[in-house]
């Protein structure tokens, strides 16, 4: 079992950086990749970025390729989201997400709780 905490959400100003943390717990050796995923309301949830546990290889959606950055910290352990310049269409309740490089795009074997990012002025 895995267990994923999100923290670092809030409201922040268009053009502004807001970054996301996500703790991993449990057997994370069962994993070989976390990313992020978001939902806005009344949209479907969407694939944001991941990474492997060594930090590469590295995706990101069209969207926000450019402007957002994940990476692991502490021994593999946490995933941050970097985000940058930061637009309103950011806004969305983001998820952690675990599994495995080939599938989790379509099969997330652990979902955080969420934390909520506004971008609003």
């Amino acid at each position: 079992q895995v267990q994923l905490v999100e923290s670092g959400g809030g409201l922040v100003q268009p053009g502004g950086s807001l970054r996301l943390s996500c703790a991993a717990s449990g057997n994370i050796f069962s994993i070989n990749a976390m990313g992020w995923f978001r939902q806005a309301p009344g949209k479907e949830r969407e694939f944001v970025a991941r990474i492997t546990p060594s930090g590469a290889p590295i995706e990101y959606a069209d969207s926000v390729k450019g402007r957002f950055a994940i990476s692991v910290e502490n021994a593999k352990r946490t995933v941050v989201l970097q985000m940058n310049s930061l637009k309103s269409e950011d806004t969305a309740v983001y998820y952690c997400a675990a599994g495995f490089w080939d599938s989790i795009l379509s099969d997330v074997k652990y979902w955080g709780q969420g934390t909520q990012v506004t971008v609003s002025s």
